[in-house]
């Protein structure tokens, strides 16, 4: 679905929820082949049982990929994705837990590269089925102004 959001049209506070989205195990085998990260605290069930934790733990970059992966329902033309900042793995992740995504508008400022344009800073939290926040990060986007001159 695309939808036209200039800069001036997003608010401060505006927040989001997306639908949630259980972990398995395909996941963490999927994952762990395509980034080649096959450490113990992931893929080996009796090493992490004599750990804190218990149980495999998510690779915090799979946590990171399907929350950001949740909130993509809508294409805006006018605005592109500059990175993340603030990146936290906040707790853990396990097999067979529930995440789901909320997005807050928290800033917006001027972007000294690109008159036509401003930076649009998204909250993103994914949160899991207890309520609990297990990653935070803030989405930049560069977003047009309305009117930009062509």
């Amino acid at each position: 679905m695309e939808q036209i959001t200039y800069f001036e049209d997003y608010a401060i506070g505006a927040a989001r929820k997306t639908s949630g989205r259980t972990i398995t195990e395909t996941d963490f085998v999927v994952h762990a082949g395509h980034t080649g990260d096959f450490f113990p605290h992931h893929m080996d069930a009796e090493f992490m049982k004599e750990t804190p934790f218990g149980q495999r733990i998510a690779h915090g970059t799979l946590v990171f990929s399907i929350g950001v992966g949740l909130t993509a329902s809508v294409i805006n033309p006018v605005a592109f994705s500059y990175g993340y900042d603030r990146l936290r793995f906040i707790k853990p992740v396990f097999i067979g837990d529930t995440i789901h995504s909320r997005t807050t508008i928290a800033a917006k400022e001027d972007d000294p590269k690109r008159a036509g344009s401003g930076r649009v800073i998204e909250r993103l939290e994914v949160v899991n089925q207890h309520g609990e926040v297990v990653l935070a990060a803030d989405h930049i986007y560069i977003v047009e102004r309305r009117g930009k001159p062509a």
